[in-house]
């Protein structure tokens, strides 16, 4: 499950190589998974021949990961709008995005390469529960992916959250860069991803 988290569909053969078993094997447990509700498999046309069947996760398994703390989060959210107002509620969001950036910088090594600030990121959004990773992109660019939101309840029900977050990772990151999110969980995809960039000179 947690290769399918971070990596999307696959094959039975390709979860079997990345355990060092074989596709059987793996095929017996995503087997069991998918009676359990946990997984689903559907066809996929590879050229020539038979489908093959590639493997997702299902939202019943991305609930087996953590959302952290998220019916007391989404109650929390709710009565601070109702006690101070929406812009009660992006005061406070303001306030916890600027937290977090100064958290991050303070851990951002200075005069780095724009890989090496991602990688210092990623390495923090993954103790915060993200499961982040770094891709390289087209062209130069980078991709910050989080396979996993662990407030994802939250976000649903306060899309500031999200907003904040994409400031976030700008400001960190440091004017030199553009960010861009390209993928995003509360929108039905898999993972969210942001495209990374240095910005041209002029």
């Amino acid at each position: 499950m947690l290769l399918l988290k971070n990596k999307g569909p696959q094959s039975a053969g390709q979860l079997g190589e990345a355990l060092g078993t074989t596709g059987e094997a793996a095929r017996q447990q995503l087997e069991k998974l998918a009676a359990e509700g946990l997984v689903a498999a559907t066809s996929q046309a590879s050229g020539v021949g038979r489908p093959s069947k590639m493997w997702s996760i299902t939202p019943e398994g991305n609930a087996r990961f953590p959302d952290s703390h998220a019916a007391l989060t989404v109650d929390l959210i709710t009565a601070m709008k109702q006690a101070f107002g929406s812009e009660g509620l992006d005061r406070l969001l303001a306030h916890r995005a600027k937290r977090q950036i100064a958290a991050y910088r303070e851990r951002m090594p200075a005069q780095t390469s724009l890989r090496r600030r991602l990688q210092t990121l990623a390495e923090m959004r993954t103790e915060e529960g993200y499961m982040a990773e770094v891709l390289d992109g087209d062209n130069g660019d980078f991709l910050l992916v989080e396979n996993h939101c662990p407030i994802c309840v939250a976000a649903t029900g306060c899309l500031g959250l999200c907003g904040a977050e994409l400031d976030v990772f700008q400001k960190v990151l440091g004017r030199d860069v553009a960010v861009e999110r390209t993928e995003h969980i509360i929108s039905g995809a898999r993972r969210c991803a942001y495209r990374v960039r240095a910005r041209t000179r002029k």
